[in-house]
């Protein structure tokens, strides 16, 4: 008798911004979806627009997070700074949905991957800070910082891995050449959080957190925009999808 198959883990995606869901413009979203899916899960994006409590039930189904990438900046009241003139617009709406969706996840260590933006809100969440303008902050910053409107081609540059770390692991080395597409990033890690990879110029690339027992990874470039072609990308969504399957199964 062939036994019945497993269903496919539940991963969360919210929209990048909550103008992007109000126009239809599925485009970049998109990317998040067919990398989560062709991964083996089962991507389910989750609409700004949802109440809190409509967010909590809604997380209540879910085996895993990933929250997106996006172009607006984390308003910097929520680290307790002075807003950079260089700051971009806030998305009040994004901010109160990843930060229910963490909400719900952390107390039952459910699997959370963050990217570019997604890195930046779950690091304000625990309580961390930002860089808020690299290119005027950062001295001899390298290039981060990439028109995703402009259709031209991403920004690459390398990365320095930490040994032995979990992203390490997933990369086969550690070192790693990466997309680009940010003009902010980590400052000071939050709570149960550490740097597990920076660029040449110090900026922060990656972070994972401090509990072996909560698979737990933010990435500051964008693997979705890498996963037909860059193994190392798909292994990060592949990764993902296992730790929130082996979570169900246990």
């Amino acid at each position: 008798m062939t036994p019945e198959p497993k269903s496919k883990p539940r991963i969360g995606i919210p929209y990048r911004t909550r103008e992007e869901e109000l126009t239809g413009d599925f485009g970049k979203i998109e990317k998040y979806i067919t990398a989560v899916r062709q991964a083996g899960a089962e991507p389910v994006v989750v609409s700004l627009g949802r109440s809190t409590p409509e967010l909590k039930k809604l997380s209540s189904t879910l085996d895993a997070v990933l929250l997106s990438g996006s172009p607006a900046d984390v308003d910097p009241s929520l680290f307790h700074a002075p807003r950079h003139a260089k700051a971009g617009t806030a998305d009040a709406d994004r901010e109160r949905t990843d930060f229910a969706l963490l909400e719900s996840a952390f107390p039952e260590r459910k699997p959370v991957l963050a990217i570019c933006y997604g890195i930046q809100s779950l690091n304000v969440f625990l309580g961390g800070t930002l860089v808020q303008d690299i290119p005027s902050e950062v001295q001899s910053a390298l290039e981060h910082e990439w028109d995703d409107e402009g259709g031209a081609p991403d920004t690459l540059h390398p990365i320095e891995i930490e040994s032995g770390s979990l992203l390490a692991k997933m990369a086969g080395s550690d070192k790693a050449v990466v997309n680009s597409s940010h003009h902010q990033s980590i400052l000071d890690p939050g709570r149960d959080l550490r740097v597990v990879a920076r660029s040449s110029d110090g900026v922060v690339e990656a972070l994972e957190g401090t509990n072996a027992s909560h698979w737990l990874v933010g990435v500051q470039w964008h693997p979705e925009r890498m996963a037909d072609t860059d193994s190392f990308a798909q292994t990060l969504f592949a990764s993902l999808v296992q730790a929130a399957r082996k979570r169900t199964e246990a």
